[in-house]
């Protein structure tokens, strides 16, 4: 339920829509065109169709499972193996030097611009254990000093941002190819990335990145 009104989510094998004024849109597509809270309910309704979907088989032994009745889950009525719905867990660091933060500009991302470090976590890793490696993975520095700044839903399609910053500890910036296209240091005289439009969801990235922003960038 959300604004006193009752919402329903499912998913659907075919892209044909049945109505003229009705059409399909990515969740991406959205993010600076609805509204923040109604996009973080679409993006959960979007995770738990995700997960309906990919979670109709046991994964260990193919029985068709069943909706629990006291939590949200699925159990398999052979085996037992119960799934909840899936988080993924991913990082993202702010690295400052003096007046200055380090942007990249990551080699897979969707949108080609310079924003924070981010990474998946791995299994048996804790968060600050992630960041030091994720950042001398991609960057090669060492940093110190973390710091928790907040973390955000981001269903695409199921993962957990938890955003901190870092100050640099040393190391010369050498990028793994592979991840990241271009990192480097900006400072109160560089041009920063744009801020999101007025009104527009803002995401976890963007906030981090404005809250270190010198004055008139």
């Amino acid at each position: 339920m959300w604004q006193q009104k009752v919402y329903q989510t499912s998913w659907v094998n075919s892209d044909d829509v049945q109505h003229p004024d009705y059409s399909w849109h990515s969740l991406r597509s959205l993010l600076g065109v609805l509204d923040g809270e109604f996009l973080g309910l679409a993006g959960r309704a979007y995770q738990l169709a995700e997960w309906a979907r990919t979670h109709r088989y046991c994964g260990a032994c193919a029985t068709p499972m069943q909706l629990a009745a006291s939590d949200r889950s699925f159990v398999c009525p052979a085996c037992g193996m119960t799934a909840y719905p899936r988080i993924s867990p991913a990082m993202m660091v702010l690295i400052r030097k003096g007046d200055q933060v380090l942007l990249a500009l990551h080699a897979n991302a969707p949108y080609k611009r310079f924003t924070a470090l981010a990474g998946f976590l791995e299994a048996g890793e804790s968060v600050e254990e992630a960041i030091h490696r994720e950042v001398y993975e991609e960057v090669g520095l060492t940093v110190q000093n973390l710091q928790y700044f907040a973390s955000q839903s981001w269903p695409f399609p199921h993962s957990l941002m938890l955003a901190f910053t870092a100050d640099y500890l040393g190391g010369e910036i050498r990028v793994d190819p592979a991840e990241i296209a271009e990192a480097r240091w900006f400072g109160p005289e560089d041009e920063w990335p744009e801020r999101p439009a007025d009104g527009a969801m803002v995401s976890i990235a963007s906030a981090l990145i404005n809250a270190h922003r010198p004055p008139g960038k």
